[in-house]
């Protein structure tokens, strides 16, 4: 993925395109910003005439003014050279591959689920954990983004789990600052305001 560093770079690689996307994000310490980077990178593998290029926000300064936009992640499009609209956090790589074909019934679910601010949500599990995949499920059935982080396949992540929590056991899910240690269903719907029926 290109990436580009300031925002004439990006007037002059926009223009002629008939439709082109830029995501913003932030290199260091965020996990929605991960997200974004990997699952755009799985879009762009089956769909490699995408027009897509990248800025760190950490390096870059002058981009995120120009739009309006407060928020990292967030992937703006642009429809022949003009800004278009930007769509925030992370999503998954069908959503991007639907995005980058021109299919927007995946769009509009995406504009009413942001309407609420969406929180920093991190999951933390392995492939084996039956509860893991319980929690996940729950939280794509609210469509909650979160980022799936797989201990048994990252030792720095599971240190820095074991590290916030105390505990070892899996599944662990951080909700900005808060952590939550097993499937603790009220809580999670009480921090990310899930009316449960």
């Amino acid at each position: 993925m290109k990436h580009i560093q300031n925002t004439q770079e990006l007037i002059q690689w926009v223009e002629g395109k008939n439709k082109s996307f830029l995501l913003l994000y932030k290199s260091e310490g965020s996990l929605q910003s991960q997200c974004a980077l990997d699952n755009l990178g799985k879009a762009m593998n089956s769909d490699t005439s995408a027009a897509l290029v990248a800025a760190d926000v950490t390096f870059v300064r002058d981009i995120h003014g120009q739009f309006g936009i407060d928020s990292i992640p967030t992937l703006v499009e642009f429809n022949r050279g003009k800004f278009f609209r930007t769509i925030k956090g992370c999503h998954e790589s069908s959503f991007y591959k639907n995005l980058f074909q021109g299919n927007h019934a995946v769009l509009q679910q995406t504009q009413t689920a942001q309407e609420k601010p969406q929180k920093n949500v991190a999951v933390y599990s392995t492939p084996t954990c039956s509860w893991c995949n319980t929690l996940k499920s729950y939280l794509k059935d609210h469509q909650i983004r979160f980022s799936d982080i797989d201990v048994s396949r990252d030792a720095k992540a599971a240190e820095e789990m074991v590290k916030r929590s105390g505990q070892q056991g899996v599944p662990q899910t951080t909700i900005n600052s808060e952590v939550i240690v097993g499937f603790d269903k009220a809580r999670i719907d009480r921090l990310l305001g899930i009316q449960s029926k």
